[in-house]
């Protein structure tokens, strides 16, 4: 029976920061819908499923996290446009961040090797 994970330390460093990233997203999209009542952040919610299939090593997780990054990525220069401000600045660099390191050649290497 295999034996599912949150995070796989196997992974490269750019695979593992993408998944905890995800997973912190999540959490903060979450703490942010309870104390402060804004709209959840389905992205970043479905983002954090998938960052749990990556740790299990699924080629579909991992695709649905790079379209995801690049919606988050585009729904922050979207909210940036619309007048943010600075904190907007600095989410549009963490989607930014985000879509990198699902994007680099190591995590792209491991996933076409490894993933199934």
């Amino acid at each position: 029976m295999p034996q599912h994970q949150w995070m796989d330390k196997s992974q490269p460093q750019t695979l593992q920061a993408a998944v905890l990233f995800s997973y912190l997203n999540a959490a903060l999209a979450i703490l942010s819908f309870l104390a402060l009542g804004s709209g959840l952040s389905l992205i970043l919610v479905l983002l954090a499923g998938a960052a749990y299939g990556i740790a299990n090593d699924r080629r579909w997780a991992y695709w649905a996290a790079a379209v995801l990054a690049v919606l988050y990525l585009l729904s922050q220069l979207v909210e940036l446009m619309l007048g943010s401000g600075f904190g907007g600045l600095i989410s549009l660099v963490f989607a930014g961040v985000l879509l990198a390191l699902l994007l680099h050649p190591q995590s792209r290497t491991y996933e076409r090797i490894w993933f199934h």
